[in-house]
């Protein structure tokens, strides 16, 4: 049985945090080593963390430079087989999707599957636009960011720290990094994560889109990243043409 290191990032998200460690702690799956990177909270998320201090295996609690580099000290505690990261506010799919993870295909090096989206009201937004890939490798990215960070689990041994040059899009850069050391890898078909529609690259989304052309030119090449994005751009009016037929 492999060990799991699931790691939460979160600052003041007083609300949200309970729902996502009960997702954890509750997992039919029992090698799971779950570490918290509370941001020093001040809106008493804090204190809901240490209502389950007896199911966490480290907490931190201390400011941080940023949401990669809170992510960052988790890798550095983590001492699993595979690390997953489920920040505040995201769940796991439900109580069976770890054990079904490692169950579909013992010792890849990375696992992926589906991530169902949900509005601030906890509302299912169905799917993600960009459906998780049948085969899915390090140049997947290509026509945009396919799996959600929340709905893959990587095997330690190949990751590396999150690249702090980036603010907003690192995750890109640490999943095609992992993904080029990779020599087996697993699309588990199902869903895996439940992901709450927001965070900082939404937030910052302009930023957020020129640092993903910063990193898939540096990965892709420019040229090809360019007649990517104008496919990026052809798939995105056709999505939204069709959405809206559906909905006439």
């Amino acid at each position: 049985m492999p060990k799991l290191s699931v790691i939460t990032i979160v600052y003041n998200n007083v609300r949200d945090i309970e729902r996502t460690i009960n997702s954890i702690i509750n997992q039919t799956f029992t090698s799971i080593e779950y570490i918290v990177i509370d941001g020093k909270s001040t809106d008493g998320t804090f204190e809901v963390i240490e209502k389950y201090k007896e199911s966490i295996s480290k907490i931190v609690s201390e400011p941080d430079k940023g949401i990669y580099d809170a992510m960052n000290k988790g890798l550095a505690l983590a001492t699993g087989d595979y690390v997953l990261f489920m920040n505040s506010g995201d769940e796991i799919y439900d109580e069976h999707t770890v054990e079904d993870v490692f169950d579909s295909s013992p010792g890849a090096d990375i696992y992926y599957g589906e991530t169902e989206m949900y509005n601030d009201n906890w509302e299912s937004l169905g799917r993600r636009r960009h459906e998780a890939p049948e085969i899915f490798d390090w140049t997947s990215f290509k026509y945009g960011m396919n799996i959600s960070h929340q709905a893959i689990y990587i095997k330690r041994s190949i990751i590396a720290p999150y690249d702090m040059t980036y603010k907003y899009s690192s995750d890109i850069d640490w999943i095609i990094k992992a993904t080029k050391k990779a020599s087996s890898i697993i699309n588990v078909h199902r869903y895996v994560a439940k992901y709450l529609v927001g965070g900082m690259s939404k937030k910052k989304h302009r930023e957020s889109l020129k640092e993903r052309f910063k990193i898939f030119t540096k990965y892709y090449g420019l040229m090809p990243n360019i007649l990517n994005h104008i496919i990026i751009a052809g798939n995105l009016v056709f999505y939204f043409v069709k959405h809206r037929r559906t909905n006439d």
